[in-house]
């Protein structure tokens, strides 16, 4: 019994699927990110505008072109299942983006067109590793943050309490001693800028800077890094588990296979 050949559709669908599979059109469409990015750049000086700014406009619209060809063949191929990968909604948010048009105060997205370079991100499977590590760390961030953030309103109020008098633009409000904590806690111009003039009328302020800078520069934010760090590591060994699996299987498969094919060999016949 013959099998029923399947619709030219099917197998249109089919090949194009692995087309856009093929390591070669990945590359491709990674190289156009990168011209991409170096186009919008001229974009930014005159000069080069002034001289070739037709062209540049034209290879812009180009490489748009290449990326909705792009998103048009996955939704043509993938059909629902391309709403339910969110790298491929990140694309389409924006390649969309990068189609409206820019006029009635809608000037601000043409700069957003070089969100474009943000696409590698998708491409590159090293940097989708990095994505993903962060994105599962940030559960454990937010218990992080939500303590960073309990540290900086007590220390914001005690700050505002002891300094706010005698220094009013740094510690004069609450809103003030954060942002003036914030600076502290990045060692931007911390001590000369604002510790020292502090202890010049306080001396005994640095009991209060020094702890605050050691609990959440030094221990806090290494919290934070150390909980990417883990999140990368354990996508990076799910990864190479996913990959042992799949060549596990295929080992199976092609055993299966060879397996098969010897019970249907027929059996040699000997001589009397």
């Amino acid at each position: 019994m013959t099998e029923t050949p399947a619709p030219a559709q099917s197998t249109f669908r089919n090949r194009l699927a692995g087309t856009i599979d093929k390591p070669i059109v990945r590359n491709t469409i990674l190289g156009v990110i990168l011209f991409n990015a170096v186009i919008l750049g001229l974009e930014t000086s005159e000069s080069v505008m002034e001289a070739v700014g037709p062209l540049i406009l034209f290879l812009d619209g180009a490489c748009l072109t290449i990326f909705v060809v792009e998103i048009l063949a996955k939704l043509f191929v993938q059909r629902g299942q391309f709403w339910r990968d969110g790298w491929n909604l990140f694309d389409f948010t924006i390649v969309a983006i990068s189609l409206v048009p820019a006029a009635q105060g809608l000037s601000v997205l043409r700069a957003l067109r070089i969100l474009r370079l943000l696409r590698v991100v998708s491409v590159a499977p090293s940097l989708r590793r990095v994505i993903e590590g962060l994105i599962n760390a940030l559960p454990g961030m937010g218990s992080v943050f939500l303590l960073m953030g309990l540290i900086f309103y007590i220390g914001a109020v005690m700050a505002t309490k002891l300094f706010g008098a005698m220094f009013p633009d740094w510690f004069g409000t609450l809103g003030a001693s954060m942002y003036s904590l914030f600076q502290i806690m990045t060692l931007e111009s911390w001590s000369m800028g604002i510790v020292r003039p502090v202890m010049e009328q306080a001396p005994y302020a640095w009991m209060f800077f020094v702890p605050f800078i050691l609990l959440t520069t030094f221990i806090i934010l290494n919290l934070v890094v150390g909980l990417v760090v883990n999140s990368m590591q354990d996508a990076h060994h799910q990864e190479a588990d996913e990959r042992t699996d799949t060549y596990r299987d295929e080992v199976l498969n092609r055993l299966a296979d060879i397996e098969a094919a010897l019970r249907e060999r027929p059996p040699s016949s000997g001589k009397k």
